[in-house]
């Protein structure tokens, strides 16, 4: 499940994006540099082979660990792409291009929207999309939703199987969620059961409204920590916390997490902002760029890794997962005020990764014990999660827990 935004105004264009997934789904950035290919040779990607391409851009990918696809990135032309998995009532066949795959071959290959779009809906007709887009459930398929943009405008395309639809934003705020938003395409081709138990309309509403009146990057990262009306996560046994963008596992039917999220500017030049770590209401977005490649360690796996950051951020995420609204409020001022700083005057990339990863140990230290406020079905869920992912307590902690 994801959520991305779009705001084409008179002063240019600003992309963000959550991407949720399985909650042990750790999500890692790679910078790949651009280069000229062996054609003879075919492409690998996550499931299948295709022809390659004799030149590819330089691209920064924001990718889960098991995948060659990427759940988001950028290339060095100012082209930035989302997808977002939709549920359709396409005939599901067997392994081919997943829509990660897809993502990453258009920003590859391609310049702008219009030639990205080219390049995704020539693979599609191809080789079509499918096979398994989970590694925890192996079972989990869908069709896909593209959000693309580059410094001059903005696309949404929407596929079922081989079919596609396109949509250009023009001006305003576009949303897209986990469903189809182009009536006709929709009307045709939804899967309104599986598209309800995503919780996609309630998250699109959410992210449009938070997105309205935005004035740039600051304003679509507070739109994707939004965790509601009330403020902190609202659980529900079905879906988590799918009903705003701010994603928490928890649901029996649907258990996403946001596990990475990024926002791009690309008015009067190009930024981009990562987190690189899941959940943005208890990470930090920091300054990078498509051709400055920042060191960040060893990329991550399914299971707890004290030498990766995406594992590390886990220990601040997981323990302050417990009481959000609550723990939120302390971490949220720090937070924002270092954020500000830097969308006024950007560090280094990696001197923002090191000042990011502070401010969350320096939390740690001062919040180590406080009640756990989550529904118990919640907490073992959680606990559930830890285990398989050999997830250690922090060290000295013993939460407590609320009785409701």
């Amino acid at each position: 499940m994801c959520d991305s935004i779009v705001d084409v105004s008179d002063d240019g264009v600003v992309f963000a994006k959550n991407s949720d997934r399985d909650a042990n789904e750790s999500q890692f950035l790679e910078w790949v540099a651009a280069a000229r290919h062996d054609v003879t040779s075919p492409l690998k990607c996550t499931w299948i082979e295709i022809d390659p391409v004799g030149l590819t851009n330089a691209v920064l990918l924001s990718r889960p660990w098991w995948m060659w696809g990427a759940e988001m990135g950028a290339n060095e032309h100012g082209l930035v792409i989302g997808n977002e998995a939709v549920f359709t009532t396409a005939r599901k066949g067997g392994p081919a291009l997943l829509g990660m795959d897809l993502v990453r071959l258009a920003l590859e290959r391609a310049r702008d929207i219009d030639s990205a779009a080219q390049v995704i809906v020539g693979l599609l007709e191809r080789y079509g999309q499918g096979g398994p887009c989970s590694h925890e459930k192996p079972g989990f398929t869908y069709d896909n939703s593209f959000l693309l943009a580059d410094p001059r405008g903005a696309m949404v395309l929407e596929t079922a199987g081989r079919e596609w639809a396109t949509d250009y934003v023009r001006h305003g705020v576009r949303t897209i969620s986990n469903a189809l938003s182009i009536p006709a395409f929709a009307a045709a081709h939804s899967d309104r059961l599986r598209t309800a138990v995503a919780g996609a309309r309630a998250r699109q509403l959410r992210t449009q409204s938070g997105a309205n009146g935005s004035q740039g990057p600051a304003d679509l990262m507070r739109a994707l920590r939004d965790h509601g009306p009330k403020g902190g996560p609202s659980w529900s046994r079905l879906n988590g916390t799918l009903r705003a963008p701010c994603v928490h596992a928890g649901g029996a039917l649907a258990s996403s997490q946001t596990t990475a999220s990024m926002v791009s500017d690309l008015r009067d030049g190009v930024r981009h902002w990562v987190t690189g770590t899941s959940a943005p209401c208890t990470s930090i977005f920091k300054p990078v760029s498509v051709d400055g490649a920042v060191d960040l360690g060893p990329p991550p796996t399914n299971v707890f890794d004290e030498a990766t950051l995406w594992w590390r951020h886990e220990r601040t995420h997981r323990t302050m997962v417990r009481d959000l609204a609550g723990q939120c409020a302390s971490f949220a001022s720090k937070r924002d005020e270092l954020e500000s700083s830097w969308i006024a005057d950007p560090p280094s990339s990696l001197e923002a990764f090191r000042q990011a990863e502070h401010l969350e140990e320096s939390w740690m230290s001062a919040h180590a014990q406080f009640a756990d406020r989550r529904p118990a079905w919640v907490r073992r869920k959680w606990r559930a999660l830890d285990q398989r992912a050999n997830m250690p307590h922090p060290a000295g902690d013993r939460p407590t827990t609320v009785r409701r």
